[in-house]
């Protein structure tokens, strides 16, 4: 052994080798016998169970009713299901509360690998499942980690409810890693994209903001929320809890809007030679959609469905949304449901010059039903340009259809009923001509290989059309939406919302659990790129068992970028082919299937070859019927 090696802090003799060996050694028995009992702890364990004294590996006080407790009372007043997480100290008390004191049930813990992987399962849960899911974040590092899938249910208006650890008394944290993971202000960092905020100094006063947040965050417009959960009142003793109420929750009506706008709105509806109805976000389960269908046809006006919710039948005559071009510029009155981006459906800004180009007739007028101009935030810029309307409605579109219908029906009297009836036959053979030519255009490059998306699509509805079937997030193949005959609000929930990478595989997993304890059969089509932002997301579907067929959009590129290089480097006159430098996830290709398989869910794949598709698909559909998630790697073409 060299004279260096000998020196303190930089290497060890042999000797000493031997002994901290021995000792590792040591440590990992006792490491596998304390988790032996932990298991075995776990498995015998009543809720709310206190250890015996010979299973406590050192005598210490004890703390036998935890502020957390109270805490895990409150959360589950407020009928949360479900709360998800990673891991972290600063919410290691509430963390034991759930799973021992509340007996790991309602709230059910859903283990996850990324605190966005937490935040986003539970925004596509709360879209399938129509109340928000909890979830818990680590301190500082944890609320980073989540930002962008808060962001994305922000931009989509998903209730969440977030409760993240921290540690706001100094004079207590331990050294090191609580300083670096508490702050003063923790959600400074987010707040610009939650709806509302809180840091409760007591047990009382969380028990009435959390009440109060579950109400913030489920009355239109709905959005996350986060309430701090300080260390010292999760891990101290209950004081004066005879003193100690949890309010009762009572959700809030939501708002119908001003009947005597709602006239208004209805009689340039009716006087219109060409009215169109623009939709994004008007239902929000199934009755929202017979509503907006009732309305149509009360109406007889073609129906453009953005998709980020399932808002109106793909099978029904008055949903033409494949031919929203045309219809904008032809109508002379158009009603936009809580759209995101009402400029946006009359303008298009061109790239890369910036000219503005109108897709309406200047004349045309605008209503919007939305509750888009009651909560704005400045900073972010997800509200989109701002165009003037002729009639701006505040209030909540599903609440508001019956009264509109009723509406629309008083003011379309004698000859204006006609009217609208005559209309019937030119919109059916629109919507007849639509659907053809899509299906025309689906069989077009049938047998490629890399598979294109349009068969894939077909293959995949032949697979799940006997199936009680939901597409979790369904704004990744334009061709299910134009394909598959969806007349049910839940078999298409549309996407991320802030088009964050990233989401679609734990916003399917989300979902996905709603629907198994609703009985659904749950499919996504898996972006390539998506699924490397958080790949540990299967592991979360694999080990909770939450049936769910993958199937994966593997174009092994990012190739919207690529299209954006394609066209600087022609602006610039430069060779196109370098394109791909940066934004191809080939060389080496990354085997999907063997990826899944890692994280324990069954796999097969690559397919490139079409006509093995159908088989391998089938053979997947029974693994996700025996309650368990399954994916099929497809190789496929750019789009």
């Amino acid at each position: 052994m060299s004279e260096e090696n000998d020196k303190p802090g930089i290497g060890m003799d042999r000797r000493n080798f031997l002994k901290s060996a021995a000792i590792t050694a040591g440590a990992a028995t006792a490491g596998a016998m304390a988790t032996g009992a932990v298991q075995a702890q776990a498995a015998d364990a009543k809720p709310g169970a206190a250890p015996k004294k010979a299973d406590r590996p050192y005598d210490e006080k004890l703390i036998p009713r935890p502020g957390s407790d109270f805490m895990v009372d409150v959360i589950k007043s407020l009928n949360i299901s479900y709360i998800a997480a990673n891991p972290g100290s600063s919410f290691r008390s509430l963390h034991e509360s759930v799973v021992n004191y509340g007996g790991n049930s309602k709230p059910e813990l859903i283990t996850c690998m990324h605190e966005e992987a937490s935040v986003a399962i539970a925004h596509g849960y709360a879209k399938a499942a129509g109340k928000p899911m909890a979830v818990m974040l680590h301190g500082t590092v944890g609320l980073q980690h989540a930002a962008m899938a808060i962001y994305n249910a922000w931009c989509d208006r998903v209730p969440v409810m977030m409760f993240a650890g921290n540690g706001l008394d100094a004079a207590k944290r331990r050294p090191g890693t609580e300083w670096y993971h508490s702050v003063q202000d923790a959600a400074a960092m987010v707040r610009d994209y939650v709806k509302w905020d809180d840091q409760p100094m007591s047990l009382q006063h969380f028990a009435e903001s959390a009440v109060r947040g579950y109400k913030i965050a489920t009355t239109a417009p709905m959005e996350p929320v986060l309430l701090m959960a300080d260390m010292d009142l999760q891990e101290n003793p209950i004081e004066h809890e005879a003193e100690l109420s949890i309010p009762p929750l009572s959700p809030s009506i939501p708002s119908q809007a001003d009947s005597a706008a709602l006239a208004e709105a209805s009689r340039m509806l009716v006087s219109a030679s060409s009215p169109l109805i623009i939709v994004e976000r008007g239902a929000r389960d199934q009755e929202g959609l017979r509503r907006l269908v009732a309305f149509a046809e009360a109406l007889n006006a073609p129906v453009v469905d953005l998709g980020a919710r399932m808002n109106f039948p793909t099978t029904h005559y008055l949903n033409q949304t494949d031919l929203r071009a045309q219809l904008t510029r032809a109508a002379d009155v158009i009603l936009m449901l809580d759209v995101a981006d009402p400029w946006g459906q009359l303008n298009t800004v061109t790239d890369p010059f910036h000219e503005t180009r109108r897709n309406a007739r200047k004349d045309v007028k605008v209503i919007t039903l939305s509750f888009s101009d009651v909560y704005l935030k400045s900073n972010y810029q997800d509200f989109q340009r701002f165009l003037p309307v002729n009639l701006a409605i505040t209030g909540d579109v599903q609440a508001s259809l019956p009264a509109f219908t009723e509406q629309v029906r008083r003011a379309a009297d004698g000859s204006l009923r006609q009217a609208l009836s005559a209309r019937s036959a030119d919109l059916r053979k629109a919507h007849e001509d639509m659907r053809r030519r899509a299906r025309d255009a689906a069989a077009i490059g049938w047998n490629l290989s890399p598979v294109s998306t349009a068969r894939l699509a077909a293959e995949v509805w032949e697979a799940v059309r006997n199936e009680p079937w939901s597409l979790v997030v369904s704004d990744r193949i334009t061709w299910a939406r134009r394909l598959w005959p969806a007349t049910e609000y839940h078999q298409m929930l549309g996407g991320s919302g802030g088009q964050g990478v990233g989401y679609s595989l734990p916003g399917a997993i989300g979902a996905a659990l709603a629907n198994r304890d609703k009985g659904l059969f749950s499919v996504t089509f898996q972006p390539d790129g998506d699924l490397m932002y958080g790949p540990g997301a299967l592991w979360t579907a694999a080990h909770h068992k939450i049936p769910l067929l993958f199937v994966m959009h593997n174009n092994r590129g990012y190739f919207q970028e690529v299209m954006h290089l394609q066209r600087m480097a022609s602006l610039h006159n430069r060779r196109t082919d370098q394109a791909w430098i940066g934004n191809a996830i080939d060389n080496p290709a990354i085997d999907y299937a063997k990826l899944a398989q890692a994280h324990g869910v069954w796999a097969e794949g690559p397919i490139t070859d079409p006509g093995q598709l159908g088989p391998a698909l089938r053979r997947a559909v029974e693994v996700v019927k025996r309650g368990a998630p399954a994916l099929i790697d497809v190789v496929c073409q750019a789009r």
